[in-house]
């Protein structure tokens, strides 16, 4: 039972509880000593002006007006003079000496628990104020077996009553925490459970209910999550199924290019300057369909290859993009430009690299014709000392801010209608795997700026011939 909430709740209730009890308890005693002493003055206070209204009074008399207010001796101050009114045989000599009269609260709690753990009676003197200011002071002689006794006997029934009000305090503390934080807590842990069971089943999301505002913060985070978790879980379904159709087709795709590629020897033994001009490209873009079939498939089996490094240069690379984007471009009013300098060889994947930039000129293609107005895709390199940055610029209308969210994500970062959002994806790995970056640099009415940085990596100067 101390094992859960509700019955550490009651426990430390039960615990905090009888501790205000007990500083109840302490201050209390000291006050029934106080009410204790100063009730006897009052007694012998009486029993001195009964004696003082006729000094004639026998020894019996005198006796019963002692024995009446529980005192030996009493001696009353009257006008200076100090005048023992009462007086009896004291059994033993006087230990201690109170005054009651400016005795503050902590004196009065330290003479209380003094009296309290000293179990031998004892005789002592109590000094006051008379009541309505009937002398300048009174004093007496007492013993304290009496005044401890009373003093017991009030403690237990203070303890007693703590007691009382600590269980039922606790009882009550320990059923509203049950009801108003502990079950539905409990129901928050069970949506959690049964969704973990089953994460695809939409049942087990938890609708928010609670009135208490940090339990409805908690339902409705854990509902926001769920809702993701099943929707990614889903996302991530419907691309398993798509990786497999696709690997299916990478597969039928391959051997159809591959025996397409066949061919491209006798397309290269024409006469005509065209089909002769025109062929190695062919050969090329077959080469390049045939690899991203492979690779496709490698993916699908979760072997993407790593980039293979060699010096290739950069310019050969943007110059077969630029060609085969004019080519895709045909009657389209886009052009192209190339700014990279003719001597800069860069350690990359050149086959990668080129479906890179790829992607991002065709993206920028596409978004340019997409608005029916004139426009450049310009692609700029530079050599800095610790890397090559490439940087991909068009003066198309800008990526919309949904596209920005997920920009790199597959099947959500797609800006275009009826694009699937993988162009970039891929392209972020394909960097990523050259310890490079992809980022979207800027974007607006003007245009978009897409850049790549590729390190060059320790002792590599990207001025050096290959």
């Amino acid at each position: 039972m101390f094992n859960s909430l509700s019955g550490r709740f009651l426990a430390l209730t039960t615990i905090f509880v009888m501790l205000a009890e007990v500083l109840i308890f302490v201050p209390s005693v000291a006050r029934f000593r106080n009410d204790y002493l100063m009730d006897r003055l009052e007694r012998a206070q009486i029993a001195s002006l009964a004696l003082l209204a006729d000094d004639m009074l026998d020894s019996d008399l005198e006796r019963e007006l002692l024995q009446n207010a529980e005192v030996f001796n009493v001696v009353l101050r009257r006008d200076e003079v100090r005048q023992l009114v009462l007086s009896s045989p004291i059994p033993e000599p006087i230990s201690a000496t109170f005054d009651m009269r400016d005795a503050s609260a902590a004196v009065l709690i330290r003479d209380a628990l003094r009296r309290l753990v000293r179990p031998d009676p004892e005789v002592i003197r109590v000094i006051g104020a008379p009541v309505r200011d009937a002398g300048l002071l009174i004093e007496i002689t007492m013993e304290t077996g009496a005044l401890r006794a009373a003093m017991i006997d009030y403690g237990l029934r203070i303890l007693m009553l703590s007691a009382v009000i600590s269980a039922f305090t606790a009882v009550l503390l320990f059923m509203a925490v049950r009801k108003l934080l502990v079950r539905p807590i409990e129901s928050v842990v069970g949506h959690m459970q049964r969704y973990a069971a089953a994460p695809e089943d939409a049942r087990g999301i938890i609708q928010p209910t609670s009135s208490v505002r940090e339990l409805r913060e908690a339902e409705e985070a854990l509902f926001k999550l769920q809702t993701d978790l099943t929707q990614a879980l889903r996302q991530k379904e419907r691309l398993a199924q798509l990786g497999g159709a696709v690997a299916k087709i990478s597969h039928d795709l391959r051997n159809i290019l591959t025996s397409a590629q066949l061919f491209t020897d006798r397309i290269e033994a024409s006469e005509d300057p065209a089909v002769r001009r025109l062929a190695p490209k062919l050969v090329g873009s077959i080469t390049r369909a045939v690899s991203l079939c492979e690779s496709t498939l490698a993916f699908g089996r979760a072997e993407e290859p790593a980039p293979t490094l060699t010096r290739v240069g950069l310019g050969d690379i943007v110059a077969d993009v630029i060609d085969n984007e004019k080519l895709a471009a045909g009657a389209d009013a886009v052009t192209f430009c190339a700014e990279v300098p003719p001597t800069l060889s860069i350690r990359a994947d050149g086959e990668q690299v080129f479906r890179v930039l790829s992607n991002l000129v065709r993206n920028a293609r596409q978004a340019i014709t997409a608005t029916r107005q004139p426009g450049e895709v310009c692609i700029r390199a530079s050599d800095e000392p610790d890397c090559w940055i490439i940087r991909v610029t068009d003066t198309g209308p800008g990526l919309p801010p949904k596209a920005q969210e997920h920009l790199f994500t597959a099947f959500q970062g797609g800006a275009r209608k009826g694009g699937s959002g993988l162009g970039l994806a891929i392209s972020a790995d394909l960097v990523r795997g050259h310890g490079g970056t992809l980022e979207l640099a800027e974007t607006g009415a003007g245009g978009t700026t897409f850049e790549i940085r590729l390190p060059k990596g320790s002792g590599f100067d990207g001025s050096q011939s290959p």
